[in-house]
């Protein structure tokens, strides 16, 4: 129906999240109205995300340098960690502008029905960062039943650490997601956060 280059680009579209038959259409029609400095602007920074974008070795954030902006700014409280499932979780907490500490991104969660076990998750390296400075482990997994058996994992694993370990209190619903929460939400799921284990 469509000329084979075309129907490319639709298949392209549809690849993305929630992007179905229709809007992906819609989209591809709309690439062709498009001057041919957009298309280039669009081809380079697709590029770019290929070629320059790397995960920060000390957190596992998304980096364009050794490490990730926030890994590198000094004036970042480091004795509190912040542990989230995804590079997106660490900027919807950063649209709350409370959260002075460092964050450590998973980059999954355990997951036994999708066989995603504890090693297939960035824990080895959370384990390594805690030292004499650390103070607090800030618990941020989505509270979803995969979220919450990961925290619950972490909480059984740094029971024997001599650090405060917390979760953040559900002002985020069940089955909810960090990136879809307002600000507000997210400040007072900070705010509420508890002690996880004994």
């Amino acid at each position: 129906m469509y000329p084979k280059k075309f129907a490319a680009l639709i298949e392209s579209f549809q690849s993305l999240p929630g992007v179905g038959m229709k809007s992906a259409e819609r989209y591809a029609f709309d690439v062709l109205d498009w001057m041919p400095e957009q298309i280039t602007d669009l081809i380079e920074s697709l590029q770019g995300i290929q070629e320059g974008i790397a995960i920060c070795p000390i957190c596992g954030n998304l980096a364009e340098e050794e490490h990730c902006l926030i890994c590198d700014d000094i004036t970042r409280d480091q004795g509190v960690i912040c542990v989230v499932q995804s590079p997106r979780d660490v900027i919807a907490m950063e649209k709350t502008h409370e959260y002075q500490g460092v964050y450590h991104v998973l980059n999954g969660v355990i997951s036994t029905t999708k066989g995603i076990l504890p090693e297939d998750i960035n824990i080895a390296s959370l384990l390594e960062r805690i030292n004499e400075n650390t103070k607090e482990v800030i618990l941020a997994t989505n509270p979803t039943v995969e979220g919450e058996t990961t925290a619950l994992y972490l909480a059984k694993l740094l029971e024997d650490y001599p650090i405060q370990v917390t979760r953040i209190a559900h002002g985020i619903p069940m089955g909810g997601h960090l990136d879809y929460a307002d600000e507000l939400t997210l400040i007072k799921a900070l705010e509420g956060r508890k002690q996880m284990g004994s």
